[in-house]
């Protein structure tokens, strides 16, 4: 009796196994993010820290990924186990709001608060900068950064929405693919996708280069280009790893890992992968437009 309950309680939920790769994950964040702090102070240590600890991300991600993978082919979970991937990636997503809503609350701070406050608005005006003009963009009180000029919204940030914009069409086709078992629909579309998303990076590494060669306008362009950096750079990096998320997913759907009732992988990827679109649209609508 005791061995089949024991066997039933089992078959209701599943016990991992112990696994090094969350501790390879902290050392890779690690590095890479003491790599990028030094970056930033000029520190020359910076990049090799960075590439190290990216290294490191890398070889994680291969590991971690494909035991998981591996797992899921041989029949080990059950819907115990799915509904704790679903909860943890909708967790996850949440998490990455917040973590944009930082940042988005920084630009919204300054641009309503420190710069009228700056420009009259209060007495700290008077006392600070008499002669601070609340405009937008600027690059803070004597003109810290040089001249600069600001980013426009009508060119490759305008053809960049509109990529993304098609991507979440694509995936959501490739979605609809998978659940019809059309396997061949599903690598063609999900293949567009990735051509877009790759697309979407090398225009943003384009805007890059204009702004700082043309338009002198760089991280150190006072608070607009802080701002506009840390917010467009931190969302191409999750642009760059959703990318990588539907090469995979690509792979795997090539490889015929996805059947119309367990496809969990692709929808979670999905999901980051229609967040990522909406937070660009909240960018060049805060960011580029106003």
């Amino acid at each position: 009796m005791a061995s089949a309950a024991t066997t039933k309680q089992n078959e209701g939920y599943y016990v991992p196994h112990g696994s090094r790769w969350p501790f390879t994950a902290a050392i890779g964040l690690f590095l890479f993010m003491v790599g990028f702090g030094t970056l930033l102070n000029g520190v020359s240590a910076g990049p090799w820290l960075m590439a190290a600890g990216g290294a490191v991300i890398i070889f994680m991600l291969f590991g971690w990924f494909g035991t998981v993978v591996a797992e899921n082919l041989s029949g080990l979970y059950n819907a115990q186990v799915d509904k704790s991937f679903r909860w943890g990636m909708t967790w996850f997503i949440f998490s990455e709001v917040m973590f944009f809503g930082a940042f988005f609350g920084a630009l919204f701070y300054t641009r309503g608060g420190a710069v009228p406050a700056l420009g009259g608005a209060t007495l700290t005006h008077t006392y600070l900068w008499p002669h601070f003009a609340a405009t937008w963009p600027t690059n803070g009180p004597g003109n810290i950064g040089g001249d600069f000029e600001g980013m426009t919204a009508w060119g490759v940030a305008a053809i960049n929405t509109a990529i993304l914009l098609t991507s979440s069409w694509t995936v959501t086709v490739a979605h609809h693919a998978i659940k019809d078992a059309k396997r061949g629909r599903t690598v063609v579309w999900l293949g567009l996708t990735v051509l877009l998303g790759l697309s979407f990076l090398c225009l943003q590494g384009r805007e890059y280069h204009d702004a700082y060669t043309h338009l002198n306008m760089t991280l150190h362009s006072g608070i607009y280009g802080s701002t506009f950096f840390m917010l467009t750079g931190f969302h191409g990096l999750h642009v760059t790893l959703g990318t990588i998320m539907l090469i995979t997913m690509l792979v795997r759907a090539a490889r015929g890992h996805f059947t119309p009732d367990n496809h969990f992988a692709f929808e979670a990827v999905s999901w980051y992968w229609h967040f990522v679109d909406v937070v660009w649209l909240c960018l060049f609508i805060f960011v580029y437009i106003m």
